[in-house]
């Protein structure tokens, strides 16, 4: 009799931050859905967030579990102090955000320790950890580069990193085009990150150089996007910069049922149940949503002029607020006065933590404004639903672009400048404008329409025969042969 192919195991190594460990652990949900099995690395502050779905996973029949690993007591991080959105509030946020970055260093020989002691298959690891591939490549383990964003992103940050057009023009506010980018997609300086217009090396832009190295060593990519949503950019990103690239997602679709959806990242701070019945009791398309992701943090004065802008459109509402947003004297001083009662019925705001793909897919939600950020860029995509492109660091500028100029799925509310938290000052009026305009009129139904059609395109990128399905059946069969040639060699 011969014997039974072993099952391909494979390390999932997410970033300590929401918007790393939201997609990671859906995408080791949708490899284990394929009979991989799964495992998570990740530290023991950090264990609760995966528990409830690793969990829900098992019940369902998913190999899938948790490995921890310490950060070492000598990086001199606060106690407890074990994910990056922890310590974006308060003065000393970006002091505090760069002594994270060093301390996840320290991760490497934890790492190293787990691997030597467990010899999975396959490591796919965040792109903030470059030494992964170093490290991996020791024990003949393949590893594969997760970054979170999009192919146009990804394509983007080459493109602008090889021809360096920012530096031709003559001041922050000209526009320039992307040098061999498809598309004649143009920026501007403001809108790039501090750190690719500065020439001063620092700790974060030597790690950011790292792991384009560590990248190109690796086996590959996996990107959370689909083949049809962004063509000319995958192909781009593939034939003409020759990266190896898998796409999958989008990853959120993995979860198929309410509580799935409900349980993604941290615990809603309203009962889904009670959102679903306000949402419910709307007519279809009328409710806007507005969330910037778990990082950005408004201050009191631009909370006031979203209610004024929002209030002033005339449209019902589903608007998440960081629950933070108290004066000293344990107050709320961003709301206008009354406002809570005036909108009573028609505006609902979520102190905390939404659940957002829920919301999204609702058939009463017709417009989302968003940060951009790729996670939320894509669901919106998904959910079908137009967007306000309000970027605010990151690589958000570059997905403002996909979606008002690539897709033209959305309208930007005007924001000019790259910041690391907080953004320009946004009016009002800008707000009440771009607010009006992806929900009434014929350019919103235009829009809808186009963005309806991407996302019945998604699901069908996931569903059997599709695009993303193929794609990771192509993956998972490729690890299976490097993984018995490894074992035959040795």
């Amino acid at each position: 009799m011969g014997s039974e192919i072993p099952q391909l195991h494979i390390f999932f190594f997410p970033f300590m931050a929401h918007g790393h460990m939201i997609p990671t652990v859906d995408m080791a949900k949708l490899f284990g859905t394929r009979g991989v099995k799964t495992s998570i690395i990740t530290t023991p502050g950090n264990v609760p967030l995966f528990s409830k779905t690793i969990q829900r996973s098992k019940d369902l029949g998913i190999e899938m579990d948790l490995k921890t690993i310490k950060f070492p007591v000598e990086t001199g991080l606060p106690e407890g102090c074990e994910n990056l959105d922890a310590i974006t509030t308060g003065e000393r946020s970006k002091e505090m955000a760069i002594k994270f970055f060093k301390a996840t260093a320290k991760l490497q020989e934890p790492l190293e320790q787990l691997l030597r002691e467990c010899k999975p298959d396959c490591l796919v690891a965040d792109m903030f950890f470059p030494w992964a591939t170093a490290v991996s490549a020791r024990f003949g383990i393949p590893r594969l580069v997760f970054h979170g964003t999009s192919f146009f992103s990804l394509c983007t940050t080459v493109c602008m990193t090889m021809c360096e057009p920012h530096k031709q023009v003559s001041s922050d506010s000209e526009p320039f085009v992307v040098p061999g980018l498809p598309g004649d997609i143009k920026l501007t300086r403001k809108q790039l990150p501090d750190f690719m217009k500065s020439n001063e090396e620092t700790d974060f832009t030597k790690m950011l150089k790292d792991s384009k190295e560590s990248e190109l060593k690796s086996y590959g990519v996996v990107v959370n996007s689909f083949y049809e949503l962004e063509p000319a950019y995958a192909d781009y990103y593939r034939n003409v910069l020759g990266r190896r690239a898998w796409h999958i997602g989008p990853l959120s679709l993995c979860n198929r049922n309410v509580e799935d959806k409900a349980f993604r990242g941290k615990r809603a701070s309203i009962d889904e149940n009670e959102c679903l019945k306000w949402l419910n009791s709307k007519k279809p398309n009328s409710v806007v949503y507005i969330c910037f992701g778990s990082v950005a943090n408004f201050n009191s004065d631009q909370l006031m002029e979203i209610a004024e802008g929002l209030e002033a459109s005339g449209q019902e509402f589903i608007w998440v607020v960081r629950k933070d947003k108290k004066d000293q004297d344990g107050n709320e001083d961003w709301l206008p006065e009354g406002f809570e009662k005036r909108m009573e019925g028609k505006g609902l705001i979520i102190r905390g933590w939404a659940p957002q793909v829920l919301i999204l897919e609702n058939a009463a939600v017709g417009g989302f404004v968003t940060h951009c950020g790729w996670n939320s860029t894509l669901e919106g995509v998904t959910a079908g639903v137009p967007m306000v492109a309000w970027p605010i660091s990151a690589e958000q500028f570059y997905n403002e672009k996909l979606v008002t100029q690539v897709l033209k799925i959305g309208v930007s509310v005007g924001v000019q400048q790259w910041a690391r938290l907080v953004g320009d000052f946004v009016k009002r009026d800008a707000i009440e404008k771009a607010v009006k305009e992806v929900m009434v009129g014929d350019r919103a139904e235009e829009m809808r329409s186009r963005a309806k059609a991407l996302g019945e395109m998604a699901t069908r990128a996931v569903d059997k025969e599709g695009s993303s399905y193929a794609d990771l059946n192509a993956l998972i069969e490729e690890l299976s042969l490097t993984r018995n040639s490894n074992k035959q060699a040795s």
